[in-house]
């Protein structure tokens, strides 16, 4: 699977990154905004000549400011009908009347009647004032849990209790103000805001926004550096790769984290994932256990096994592109819900790809939808492009999902996700030895799945070999039996198959997910 090997430390900005190109996708922004967020907290930080503990604390605050953006989407979805990005984000460090505005237009649903969008902001705005102390509440917590578990330092995951304080004081909270606003927070407060206004309007909008926030939620004297350095602190990255760019702004020494460590901080960004509606919390971990002793069921040693776990815990992670209220809809999905659902692992994908540590997962966490028929998502590959690791976190992940609650149905026992699990192995779906392991793994007897053409599992094994090349006598030698019984092997198989070469034998082992992985010799 590609994943460094186990002797190895990784650099948490590297993971932690991936978590921020997560709560892009989370928040709405364009993907990279919080990467180009950060290196724009970054240089305003040297402009104003802090230490490097407060260097370091503005990096990792950066990058995260957004990691509590999935908390409480279920109650969000109840009271705002309309775009919090549009409507609450660009006035979030605002005046209490333009923040007051801003959740005015946030309230109803856009498309209903003038009528009913009246009687939707006077019902929920009494709800939102009552919701809005609790939920900043939650987003501090969540955010200091999952920051420490992805591997920032420590004493940037305290700062985030105080994470929704204003300078003047005037905040839901009310847990600091002024000077005892953390330096870092206020540096990143100033930056994160300035970089999505000039989003919204180029450098001119940005400076009047922040200038026009200075001494209400901004630092006066950040506010200022920003405002007069504008231009040079918002222009565009210097290389060709913005990933290198912030990755070289870290400062030193980087954080570096351990296997274990490692593997706390995927989990971490599984669970983030998970966040998207209260119904798939415990999914990710859920899935990487079942699928880890799946695998040494089916004969995985222990560092592919840590591996697929480590590919579980994260193959969801895409999930936060898709709004909640798609996750969350109780009735069918229509034509376009459901394209924005099947690209969930491309966007698992384009999170995990620039990160080092994390890239060597992608191609198994990618392939949870996948089918060995050709017919899953989101790229519809056939049997020959999976491997035995994305075969069973395909069976592990639908096995878990159907014994968990959805909003369009109940879940299923135990039972009835082996029965519908075994149909779909046998109808051609999800490999089959997959399944078995799977069903097994979750302390039930394992079915007996057999080839759609009746194969047995000697000549199965033998045609898969044959589709790899060899040859009668090798295929003997390499199986511990003679030529002779090789080649009756040959001959069933293909009467079975309904066919007489082995170009066509060749394509029903790779139709059917018989050809063997990995390299052997050939005797």
């Amino acid at each position: 699977m590609g994943q460094p090997d186990n002797n190895k430390e990784f650099r948490a900005a590297e993971v932690i990154g991936a978590a921020c190109l997560a709560t892009d996708l989370g928040m709405g922004f364009p993907f990279e905004h919080g990467i180009e967020s950060t290196l724009v907290s970054s240089r305003l930080a040297r402009l104003l000549d802090v230490d490097i503990e407060t260097e370091t604390q503005v990096f990792y605050l950066s990058l995260l400011m957004y990691l509590g953006c999935n908390t409480d989407a279920e109650p969000n979805l109840r009271l705002f009908g309309g775009s919090g990005l549009e409507h609450i984000t660009p006035h979030q460090f605002g005046g209490n009347l333009e923040m007051f505005r801003g959740v005015l237009r946030a309230l109803p649903d856009p498309e209903a009647s003038p009528l009913t969008r009246t009687y939707q902001v006077l019902t929920r705005l009494p709800q939102a004032r009552n919701f809005q102390s609790e939920h900043f509440a939650s987003m501090c917590e969540v955010a200091v849990v999952l920051s420490d578990r992805l591997g920032a330092p420590p004493e940037v995951s305290e700062i985030f209790n105080v994470l929704t304080e204003r300078w003047d004081g005037n905040s839901a909270l009310g847990r600091a103000q002024g000077e005892d606003v953390p330096m870092a927070l206020r540096i990143v407060h100033v930056a994160r805001d300035g970089a999505f206004q000039y989003l919204l309007g180029g450098v001119e909008r940005a400076v009047a926004v922040v200038r026009d926030r200075a001494g209400g939620a901004f630092d006066p004297q950040v506010a200022e550096t920003f405002a007069d350095n504008a231009a040079d602190l918002l222009s565009p990255h210097d290389s060709g790769s913005i990933w290198e760019d912030f990755l070289a702004l870290e400062p030193k020494p980087h954080r570096m984290l351990g296997l274990d460590e490692f593997d706390r901080a995927a989990a971490a960004l599984g669970d983030f994932a998970d966040m998207v509606s209260p119904r798939m919390s415990g999914h990710s971990p859920g899935v990487a256990e079942l699928v880890e002793a799946a695998a040494g069921i089916a004969g995985m040693d222990d560092d592919d096994r840590r591996r697929i776990r480590q590919a579980a815990l994260v193959h969801d992670v895409g999930r936060a592109a898709i709004h909640p209220r798609i996750w969350q809809k109780p009735g069918r999905l229509n034509a376009d819900e459901w394209e924005q659902v099947r690209l969930h692992p491309y966007h698992t994908s384009r999170v995990l790809a620039p990160s080092r540590p994390l890239q060597g997962l992608a191609d198994v966490a990618c392939c949870h939808h996948e089918n060995v028929d050709g017919s899953g998502y989101h790229r519809g590959v056939p049997a020959a492009a999976l491997t035995p690791g994305a075969r069973l976190l395909a069976a592990a992940d639908s096995f878990h999902a159907l014994g968990e609650p959805r909003h369009h149905r109940e879940p299923f026992s135990r039972e009835e996700a082996a029965r519908l699990l075994t149909e779909d192995a046998r109808e051609g779906r999800l490999d089959g030895d997959a399944v078995a392991a799977v069903i097994e793994a979750a302390g039930l007897d394992p079915p007996d799945i057999t080839d759609p053409a009746d194969l047995t599992s000697r000549e199965a094994e033998v045609i898969g070999l044959l589709a790899r090349g060899l040859q009668t006598k090798q295929i003997a030698s390499r199986l511990d039996i003679s030529p002779k019984t090789a080649d009756r092997h040959i001959q069933n198989a293909y009467r079975k198959m309904g066919v007489s070469t082995r170009a066509a034998a060749t394509l029903y082992a790779t139709e059917h997910g018989l050809v063997p992985w990995g390299e052997f010799p050939i005797k």
